[in-house]
């Protein structure tokens, strides 16, 4: 009569485990490979904790070698998953994932990847799965050769927006390609009312978390290595965000025209998450209106400026109507437009599979719009600040270029002398960096009166 041990036990459940972490993520998965949701709300607690940076990470390496994981996905299978299927198929891709990326053992990553199967109620699976994988580690090198005699598939991104990318930056387009495949670092914002950053750096280095102040922004730090924020000594009493130092140069542009002024009336059109409205309130005493059209994403504003102690008047309201306005004009608007989130896709590669090059010229008409219906709310002598996380310029320089010849009295002021970014056109573009910044672009407008 065979007996368990409790060592044999407890190989049982890390198996489990491993098998039930590599189930949810295919679910998760799911809705991205089918085009039809995001990784933007990632719940990790569908595993257990010891999981968590497994899940994460299987999730979001999945998505960002998701055009070479499925070219090779195509190889491998005699025919393709039906439709409903497609948790089969997001199993084959993090499979393949773990083989060729993750330092994951060759019989973890083939045998708990073909066992969570079971768990999705798909046992038949369980063969052409491990088919499936076990040829990959037998032909790997000629498997890879051949898929990525496609450029789309070797630099890991959907042809349209290589060659948008190649059109837009000549010279930099494989860099920027590179940079988005990497992901981005982890940067912190010091809440400068509550103190300095070369302080907190001490703070974080005594609390075990190496870290080195950003080149540009003089409130950001950037982690060697990523952690959960609540490991962060400071951040519940508001002492530390986390935000992109690229996405901290706003308040650099607005600084100028706000320090002088006092309890200025500002807006901050498309404000969510709301990291740029926090920094402002942080550096300047301004009367800050921040909205935003979905409610949702306006109720994490509210509660980032509660950790941190700041206080605005938050509006849920579209920004290319007027119905929300007051009538009184603002001295400094801040848009942050939609865009095609080019310049973050190292921070969301599901951008990979969701963007659609038909989304662009949409986007392009939305940033027109919005530009076109704020200038108004704009005092004379104020400033406007356009931004987007895009390096595409049909969305950046040459959306300004056309907004100024088409609007009396609207003036570039971007300064020429700033240390970050590259001038193009009126504005300033920064391309993503590894180990740094995002790509952002940025425009300062000046109403003459």
């Amino acid at each position: 009569m065979h007996r368990s041990t409790p060592s044999s036990r407890a190989g049982k459940a890390v198996q489990d485990s491993g098998q039930a972490v590599r189930a949810s993520a295919a679910r998760t998965l799911v809705p991205v490979i089918t085009a039809k949701g995001s990784l933007a709300d990632l719940d990790d607690h569908q595993v257990v904790t010891r999981d968590r940076a497994l899940f994460r990470a299987m999730c979001y390496g999945v998505c960002r070698t998701l055009p070479r994981l499925e070219a090779l996905a195509a190889q491998l299978l005699k025919t393709p998953f039906k439709a409903r299927d497609a948790d089969i198929q997001a199993l084959l891709l993090l499979g393949i994932h773990q083989l060729l990326y993750m330092r994951i053992p060759a019989h973890a990553a083939v045998g708990e990847t073909a066992g969570a199967a079971r768990l999705l109620g798909k046992e038949w699976a369980t063969k052409v799965l491990n088919g499936c994988l076990r040829r990959l580690q037998r032909e790997s090198a000629a498997l890879q050769a051949e898929v990525d005699r496609d450029p789309g598939v070797a630099l890991l991104h959907p042809r349209w927006l290589l060659q948008a990318l190649r059109q837009a930056w000549p010279d930099d387009w494989r860099a920027i390609a590179a940079a988005n495949n990497e992901p981005g670092p982890m940067t912190l914002r010091i809440n400068r009312r509550r103190g300095d950053r070369e302080a907190y750096l001490a703070r974080l280095i005594d609390s075990g978390h190496e870290a080195r102040l950003c080149n540009h922004s003089p409130d950001g730090l950037v982690l060697d290595t990523p952690c959960d924020v609540q490991a962060l000594p400071g951040f519940s009493e508001g002492d530390v965000s986390v935000q992109d130092e690229a996405a901290q140069l706003a308040a650099e542009l607005l600084g100028p025209v706000l320090a002088p002024r006092p309890g200025g009336r500002v807006l901050d059109a498309c404000c969510a998450p709301g990291g740029k409205a926090a920094h402002l309130l942080e550096l300047f005493d301004v009367d800050l209106l921040a909205l935003d059209s979905d409610a949702t994403r306006l109720a994490r504003v509210e509660d980032a400026l509660a950790r941190l102690g700041l206080s605005a008047t938050l509006l849920h309201a579209d920004a290319t109507q007027r119905d929300w306005w007051n009538g009184t004009p603002f001295d400094a608007i801040l848009l942050d437009a939609p865009c095609s989130g080019s310049g973050v896709v190292r921070r969301h590669p599901d951008i990979k599979r969701l963007r659609r090059q038909s989304d662009i010229p949409k986007l392009v008409e939305l940033q027109s719009r919005l530009l076109d219906n704020l200038w108004p709310l704009l005092r004379p002598g104020g400033s406007m600040v356009y931004a987007t996380c895009s390096v595409l310029r049909e969305e950046n320089d040459e959306q300004i270029e056309a907004f100024l010849a088409r609007t009396a009295g609207a003036i570039a002021t971007t300064p020429q002398e700033l240390s970050w970014g590259r001038p193009v056109g009126d504005g300033r573009q920064l391309l993503p960096e590894p180990e740094s910044h995002d790509g952002f672009f940025y425009a300062r407008l000046k109403k003459q009166g």
